[in-house]
């Protein structure tokens, strides 16, 4: 379990959720409690009101955990300087690839307005982990399908796998459609139950364990996956392996 990747976290606060301590440290200190070594996170300031705050404050982060935090930038698809700072921001030792969140930015997956963001992405070889929600117009399976074959070879985790129980379905269809596509564990729905039956569908290599920390608890976010009745093997390609083989590539 000390090998363990956390593949979808955060720093910082949310207005509309309790985050009792959002600090780099604090996430630091709770990874420590729970024995993962490593967590990519966003920051939660940049996801919302301010991609160019938030993200100064990840560097921040990234600097002072070096090996413990690994950065996610979050491209804000209506900054007209947004592709430019990306490019910067991927040139950052720790900053692994670019987070999407199409909910909150209004704006659908497969728009043309985060095209630059796959297009550096994948010219960086980075990673895109990208929010989706069943049923949402911005965020739901069909974004992913569509816009994941345009960018061959570059990883595409699909946050929270749909976030509903009525999500996964759909989830593990568009995974076996689009081979560069993972499915990541994070939510507050999602069962042991439901992440045995999606590493059935999909393969346990097509799978990363995320949490929503500081959003959620990471402590139930882990307890999901070791208490899971999944074969060993795939366990350890759930908790670190997918990740492994994802970050091997980024940067």
């Amino acid at each position: 379990m000390a090998d363990t990747v956390d593949a979808h976290g955060h720093i910082g606060r949310w207005p509309a959720f309790a985050v009792p301590d959002g600090s780099p440290a604090g996430l630091v200190a709770m990874m420590d409690r729970c024995h993962v070594a490593v967590s990519c996170v966003s920051h939660l300031l940049a996801v919302g009101p301010d991609a160019r705050a938030g993200n100064a404050l990840l560097l921040d982060a990234l600097a002072a955990h070096p090996g413990r935090l690994l950065g996610y930038a979050v491209y804000d698809p209506h900054d007209r300087q947004g592709p430019e700072r990306l490019r910067d921001l991927l040139e950052v030792p720790g900053v692994i690839g670019a987070k999407l969140h199409p909910e909150v930015h209004r704006t659908a997956l497969d728009d043309p307005a985060y095209a630059p963001a796959f297009e550096i992405a994948a010219g960086r070889g980075g990673i895109v982990l990208a929010h989706s929600q069943h049923g949402s117009p911005w965020a739901d399976a069909g974004r992913f399908t569509a816009v994941s074959p345009r960018y061959p070879g570059l990883p595409l985790l699909m946050g929270h796998s749909g976030l509903f129980p009525e999500g996964y379905g759909p989830a593990v269809r568009a995974a076996g459609r689009c081979p560069d596509l993972v499915l990541e564990t994070c939510g507050s729905r999602m069962t042991a139950r439901h992440l045995v039956r999606i590493v059935a569908e999909v393969g346990a290599e097509r799978v990363a364990f995320g949490s929503d920390a500081v959003f959620l608890d990471l402590r139930t976010g882990l307890g999901r996956v070791l208490l899971a009745d999944l074969a060993e093997s795939d366990r350890r390609w759930v908790l670190h392996g997918t990740m492994d083989r994802l970050l091997k590539g980024a940067g």
